[in-house]
C-alpha cells in the first residue's frame, strides 16, 4: 500500500512564468511526508514531543521531468522502505497522466537529545510497514 495526496499548485507556488518553482515542489514533497506520518498515527510533533525521536533528512535525490502550473492538480504518491535505523520515502508525482517528478528521501532515526542513529522503534516500524503493504 502507498499513500497518495493531491497537491493543487497555487499562484504563490509559481515563478514569473507561471510554472511551479522548485522550492515549492520540495515543500510539497515534505508536506506529503508529514501528511503520511499523520495518516499512520505518528505525526512529526508526536515523534519529537512524545516519543523523543526525530527523522532528519540525510539525503534526497529527485528528477524533475515535467512542469506544472497554477491550478494544476498533482497526485504525489509516497512509498516507504524501513531499514534498521533509517527510512526511505520514495515519491512519484503525476499530473494529467505524466510523471512530473520522482525521487527519494533518506532519513535516519535519532533521539532528540543525541546525534547518532538508533533503531526505528518497534511501534513506529509496525505502523510504517503496515502502511507500506
Amino acid at each position: 500500500m502507498s499513500f497518495t495526496r493531491t497537491w493543487t499548485v497555487r499562484f504563490s507556488d509559481t515563478d514569473p512564468f507561471g510554472i511551479a518553482h522548485y522550492p515549492r515542489l520540495i515543500e510539497a514533497i515534505h508536506e506529503t511526508s508529514e501528511l503520511f506520518l499523520e495518516s499512520i498515527g505518528w505525526p512529526l510533533w508526536d515523534l519529537i514531543d512524545v516519543h523523543e525521536i526525530g527523522i532528519p533528512l540525510v539525503s534526497m535525490n529527485f528528477d524533475f521531468t515535467g512542469q506544472v502550473s497554477g491550478g494544476d492538480e498533482v497526485d504525489i504518491r509516497l512509498q516507504t522502505t524501513v531499514g534498521d535505523s533509517s527510512l526511505r520515502f520514495h515519491y512519484r508525482a503525476v499530473h494529467d497522466g505524466t510523471i512530473v517528478f520522482e525521487g527519494t528521501e533518506h532519513r535516519v532515526c535519532v533521539p532528540v537529545n543525541g546525534a547518532s542513529s538508533i533503531s526505528v522503534p518497534d511501534e513506529f516500524r509496525r505502523a510504517l510497514e503496515s502502511a507500506a503493504r
